[in-house]
């Protein structure tokens, strides 16, 4: 096992081009080819992860926040990841982080949070946009199941809880081969009526070149006619934070409470209460606050996230119940996510979860 096969794990859930353009996800340090005997999991990589790896014989760490941000200019020692850095470099160490794209997918971040509080009817609070395309391409009819199949099998045609959608138009096509030319069917320099069908399917973005690559293998054409169109459709299977409701209604104080011990919270930031029960639920891991509006909008109950300044909470003009219970504690199952992810491919790897503190806020 190496650390490439790893990584396409992880990815098949949380694709990297599903990360925000400021963030840094991937394989950060180490050879993509290198074998793996024990993979280490953590919110975050310090001095001490690197130390248990070390001392666990683990070579591959898996991390949610990257260790590097931005371009590293420099490698002295001066602070913290460049210390970490070269100590993963001197002890052939891999690195790994899947950071906004795992926030970003369903059964992510967020997801896991929801989770954890039992949350029914999740959806996604900010469905991204601009994120997905439509592929028009014309067929001989006979082949256009083939076709179909092909491109369903390379991801296309989900639509929310359904697969294998798409829309089917019959009608003819015309062409004439010149002499250069190999076809299919018809003749060269015969004008050639052939009934088609119209194959129109949606698809995320970052499956194009999987998709058409699918569909160039099974079309018999020589030169397929195809289209993939830019869509403004919200994609709701992808986004920031989720929402859903709860199978009994809760009072906001016992709520609360409840989720001091679900997130193993010492002390919760929180606006005042409202007085009434909480039913639906938007949160979202990590720093979420500028989210609020999408909570508001969809008339949540209350909104759990973290890192809310002092003015963000007026934001919540008493309509909602803010609940702050911080960056780390918000995202800490996320090593669960990535146990899960590898486990459930692999029962019998030598995966482990970090027990290295690494939330750099204590609470007194």
């Amino acid at each position: 096992m190496n650390v490439k096969s790893i990584c396409e794990l992880i990815e098949e859930v949380a694709p990297l081009s599903l990360q925000e353009s400021y963030d840094n996800a991937g394989l950060l340090v180490g050879d993509s080819q290198m074998e793996i005997i024990s993979v280490l999991i953590s919110i975050d990589i310090t001095e001490e992860v690197l130390e248990e790896a070390i001392r666990k014989n683990c070579n591959l760490i898996v991390s949610h926040h990257p260790l590097i941000f931005s371009g590293l200019k420099r490698l002295t020692g001066q602070n913290e990841v460049q210390r970490c850095v070269a100590k993963a470099i001197k002890n052939d160490i891999a690195i790994y982080a899947a950071h906004t794209n795992m926030d970003n997918v369903i059964q992510g971040v967020s997801g896991k949070m929801a989770e954890k509080i039992g949350l029914r009817n999740i959806q996604i609070l900010q469905p991204k946009q601009n994120a997905l395309l439509k592929l028009i391409t014309y067929a001989p009819t006979l082949y256009s199941q083939a076709i179909r199949e092909a491109i369903f099998e390379a991801g296309a045609g989900q639509i929310g809880n359904y697969d294998s959608c798409s829309f089917n138009a019959d009608g003819i096509g015309s062409f004439r081969a010149n002499e250069k030319a190999r076809p299919f069917v018809g003749k060269i320099d015969e004008l050639h009526l052939e009934p088609e069908t119209r194959i129109e399917v949606v698809l995320p973005e970052y499956l194009k070149t999987r998709v058409l690559e699918a569909l160039l293998k099974v079309h018999p054409y020589e030169e397929p006619a195809y289209d993939f169109i830019s869509l403004k459709n919200a994609w709701n299977q992808v986004g920031a934070g989720v929402i859903g409701d709860l199978a009994i209604q809760e009072d906001e104080m016992e709520f609360l409470q409840r989720i001091k011990i679900v997130f193993n919270n010492p002390t919760i930031r929180h606006t005042g209460l409202l007085g009434k029960k909480i039913s639906r639920v938007a949160l979202c891991g990590g720093s979420g606050s500028s989210f609020l509006p999408d909570a508001l909008s969809a008339y949540a109950d209350v909104y759990i996230s973290g890192d809310f300044k002092y003015h963000e909470f007026f934001e919540a003009q008493k309509r909602i119940l803010i609940a702050d219970i911080g960056h780390f504690e918000s995202e800490q199952f996320t090593k669960d996510i990535f146990f899960d992810i590898i486990t459930k491919k692999m029962p019998t790897f030598a995966v482990q979860i970090s027990d290295s503190k690494t939330n750099p806020i204590n609470y007194l």
